[in-house]
């Protein structure tokens, strides 16, 4: 196979704070013609920095290439003009980015810009251009091509946006694709078949594809060779089953057991730095005995929160007059009971109704019947004083803890400010000492209590976003998809303390995810949703064995092995 392009000793640097630091030290490796080479790193291993340095995109003012090259087409693309790179960019080189709906135009139609890309690179007429559009739509599965041409970004699903965001980067015919973390925000499902649109495209035009992830699972579906990231250097390359299944170094060895397991159910998840620290890794399983002894105890007193009957409608439609016209069943006619001490998960694809049910246990959505009680009281009959005395009780761990929190308020002001609101012990200084005692508790230090959510990474904005909800001490918290968004080693880490604090704390767990396998770990019990129903509901390791449903069936099978 022909090298399609061949990187040897890049060194990145990035300006902060008057000085220039090193991201990308020394790396070194090949893309050939009909290869899926996986790059493959936590957050800031430097896997995005290298890929926008292939394209041309670093930031003028505060990068810079210190040496090495990557040669493209006999072209050092580590030192040619941007004019060069812009000929580039879309005809030879294109990019698959990880969010599709900022990489797309919010106020222009889904065909329209796949369009522009062809008529820029192509000599071709308009209708030979929404030809090839239409075909391209096609060929990356979407339905109703006709209709998702004249779509805006915000009219399709994540998994459609991200097909006009394949269809786009192939418009061209490019010699090289990459895909930068193309599935992380997607549904597991959805996630499986644009890996497999993505294996089968590869193989049909023989381009070759830098993939770029920092889970090693997905990496085994679709890759040939792996490159594995760490700090900026590259401490492990090779074929992809050879890594796989005889890792050799300890960051490599971490990544891979940081998602968890299926076939077994330990304590603690391991995590990198258990195999980065050279003391013994050790993870001691449950046994199923053990799981049913607890179970016994657990499901022998009355529960603590009852879900009847519950149905959620939204207004899609109305008419001059502001008449509804047309509605959609969110959630319909749902019913569960949740025991105290009881993690209850609730796993569904996106738009099923599992976080609108959170959200209408909490009462920051209207039900159109049905009702939800805690502990005999019906919320919905509360007076709006009322509900907000007892919302100190339930309390929610948001996806994105970076949109949750103020970015003017200080962690420790955004901790410590349920506490004021609800008027929880005598003084500010009592409640600040609290706060430091749970920053602490959720792994941080008490020093970080005057610093901005924007100094911190994705992992310990969630732990934030974690010692916020415990802060009133709640007898039920949900965690709305709250380590979908995190690398595989830090959701081990949140997952390990969660569970530590449900241990610490007493309280009751509602764990909404898209990720079955997640779920399956931290939960009693399962309530599986298609489309605002419950279709599967029982003991979490009896519904992963033994699935009762089709749907079930596939959420297993979408699982990355």
């Amino acid at each position: 196979m022909n090298k399609i392009v061949d990187i040897n000793d890049l060194r990145i640097s990035f300006l902060r704070e008057k000085n220039w630091h090193q991201v990308v030290k020394g790396i070194s490796f090949s893309i050939s013609s009909g290869e899926i080479v996986g790059l493959v790193g936590e957050s800031g291993s430097g896997k995005s920095v290298s890929s926008l340095a292939i394209m041309g995109l670093l930031p003028q003012k505060s990068s810079h290439i210190d040496s090495g090259s990557i040669i493209f087409d006999g072209l050092n693309l580590a030192n040619i003009d941007e004019k060069i790179h812009r000929t580039l960019r879309g005809k030879h080189i294109a990019m698959i980015f990880q969010e599709p709906m900022t990489a797309l135009n919010p106020v222009q139609k889904c065909g329209k810009q796949v369009l522009e890309i062809i008529l820029l690179h192509n000599k071709i007429s308009k209708f030979e251009a929404k030809e090839r559009v239409l075909e391209l739509f096609t060929e990356v599965m979407l339905p109703d091509i006709e209709r998702i041409y004249n779509s805006y970004p915000h009219e399709l699903s994540g998994g459609q946006k991200q097909r006009v965001m394949i269809a786009m980067a192939l418009s061209c015919n490019p010699d090289l694709l990459i895909a930068d973390e193309p599935t992380t925000a997607l549904d597991v499902t959805v996630q499986k078949t644009i890996l497999e649109l993505l294996k089968s495209l590869q193989e049909k035009y023989g381009i070759g594809i830098l993939f770029i992830t920092h889970d090693l699972g997905v990496i085994k579906q679709i890759a040939d060779r792996v490159v594995v990231l760490y700090k900026g250097e590259i401490v492990e390359q090779g074929e992809v089953n050879e890594v796989f299944f005889k890792p050799k170094h300890p960051y490599t060895q971490g990544l891979i057991a940081s998602r968890p397991p299926t076939d077994e159910r330990p304590r603690r998840l391991l995590t990198v730095s258990d195999f980065l620290n050279t003391e013994k890794k050790v993870s001691e399983i449950i046994t199923t005995k053990e799981r049913e002894e607890n179970h016994k105890v657990l499901y022998s007193n009355n529960p603590i929160l009852k879900v009847k009957d519950l149905v959620i409608e939204y207004v899609i439609e109305k008419n001059l007059f502001g008449k509804t016209t047309k509605t959609l069943k969110a959630v319909n006619n749902v019913s569960f009971d949740i025991y105290k001490g009881e993690t209850l998960g609730l796993v569904g694809e996106s738009g099923c109704g599992k976080t609108t049910i959170g959200r209408a246990i909490l009462q920051l959505i209207e039900s159109k019947s049905g009702k939800v009680e805690l502990e005999g009281v019906n919320l919905s009959e509360l007076s709006p004083e009322k509900m907000r005395l007892l919302r100190k009780k339930i309390q929610i761990i948001f996806q994105d803890p970076y949109s949750s929190l103020n970015p003017r308020m200080t962690i420790g002001d955004a901790i410590k400010e349920p506490m004021t609101v609800h008027n929880l012990y005598s003084n500010d200084t009592q409640r600040k000492e609290k706060v430091m005692e749970l920053l602490e508790k959720v792994g941080l230090d008490r020093s970080h209590y005057k610093r901005y959510p924007h100094e911190f990474s994705g992992g310990q904005r969630q732990r934030i976003g974690i010692a916020r909800a415990l802060s009133l001490e709640p007898e039920i918290v949900i965690c709305d998809e709250s380590v979908s968004a995190l690398d595989v080693s830090v959701q081990a880490q949140v997952l390990n303390l969660i569970n530590d604090l449900k241990r610490d704390f007493g309280f009751t767990c509602i764990f909404i995810s898209h990720d079955l396998s997640v779920v399956k770990y931290m939960s009693d019990r399962m309530v599986v949703m298609q489309k605002g129903n419950i279709i599967e509901m029982g003991e979490s390791d009896t519904i992963y064995s033994n699935p009762q449903t089709d749907y079930t069936k596939k959420l297993i099978w979408a699982i990355p092995k």
